[in-house]
């Protein structure tokens, strides 16, 4: 009896004791003050777009790039020539390390200011001398499905062309150039082209896989200017403004390739009449020259045909 008691009486002595412990905060910086306030909000972030009361101001430059675009595939040796030119190679990394600083939901964050509007239209047309090209962007025909390119397409008429990516951007450009069609679509001088840009590899393919339902939204008469395009445009958006992929972009071209006009995301009411009244000039300054053919590309013969205009493609 008195073995058993002494095996428990070791094994309680053996049994850590629990105690309590009692944290305290340390005292240090600003908790040691009183009186010192807590931060009421938090710091923005450099991915937060600015606040929705700042002003939109007005298209700034002139869009578009300064070499004359062309259909003339690259040879191995510009290419080979082009990936050694320092200032190309730089002016690549500037762009990389700019992409680099974004986020993933960059564009969709910047939708939440002004509806993804970052200018606005001019009221006027951009002077012909200060105006830039369009660069050539290539894809398929809704229609037939041919290849077909800008460059070709819009050469010799004015075009009002739509940059379209996501249902919004269709929205965005129907409710801007609904008024310009029903005024010019009669012209022969007149054009409404649609380029449907998917980068995305997976979203360009379900765009092909439902070309049927594509087309039969899409009116007839429009589905020959319609492009289904995947081409890589990531080192000439920002050149004709193009910065926010989720929003539409409009495009004025005249009838030598240069960008005289662009809108973007939801429009204004003057941006609609501004587009309307900008194509009028153009197309009578067409008539005042009795149809006159637009001047060819350089390097071209007399008597080539005006649609097949030799340019440089910028993929």
């Amino acid at each position: 009896m008195l073995r058993t008691r002494n095996i428990v009486e070791i094994c309680r002595n053996s049994i850590p004791v629990r105690r309590n412990l009692h944290w305290s905060a340390p005292v240090c910086g600003d908790q040691a003050k009183p009186n010192a306030k807590a931060p009421t909000t938090m710091p923005a972030r450099s991915s937060d777009p600015p606040p929705n009361d700042v002003e939109l101001g007005p298209l700034s430059r002139p869009l578009g790039v300064r070499e004359r675009p062309t259909t003339v595939i690259k040879t191995a040796g510009q290419k080979m020539r082009e990936l050694l030119d320092s200032d190309v190679r730089t002016a690549q990394r500037r762009h990389l390390i700019k992409e680099a600083t974004k986020g993933y939901f960059h564009d969709m964050n910047m939708t939440r200011r002004h509806g993804g509007k970052t200018w606005i239209a001019p009221n006027v047309l951009i002077r012909d001398d200060k105006a830039l090209y369009l660069p050539n962007i290539s894809g398929k025909s809704l229609f037939d499905k041919e290849t077909k390119n800008t460059t070709e397409l819009c050469f010799g008429k004015v075009t009002v062309l739509s940059m379209l990516s996501t249902k919004i951007s269709e929205i965005h450009s129907q409710a801007l150039i609904e008024p310009t069609y029903a005024q010019f679509s009669s012209d022969p001088k007149f054009q409404y082209v649609q380029v449907n840009l998917q980068e995305n590899v997976l979203k360009a393919f379900l765009v092909n896989l439902y070309l049927g339902q594509l087309r039969a939204t899409v009116p007839e008469e429009l589905q020959k200017t319609y492009i289904l395009s995947s081409q890589n445009v990531e080192y000439i958006r920002e050149a004709i403004g193009m910065t926010n992929s989720k929003v539409g972009y409009v495009y004025l071209i005249d009838e030598n390739l240069r960008i005289r006009w662009a809108a973007c995301a939801e429009p204004l009411p003057e941006e609609v009449q501004a587009l309307e009244s900008c194509t009028g000039v153009l197309l009578k300054r067409i008539e005042r020259k009795g149809g006159a053919k637009a001047k060819p590309a350089r390097g071209i013969p007399p008597n080539h045909h005006p649609s097949m205009p030799v340019a440089k493609s910028l993929a």
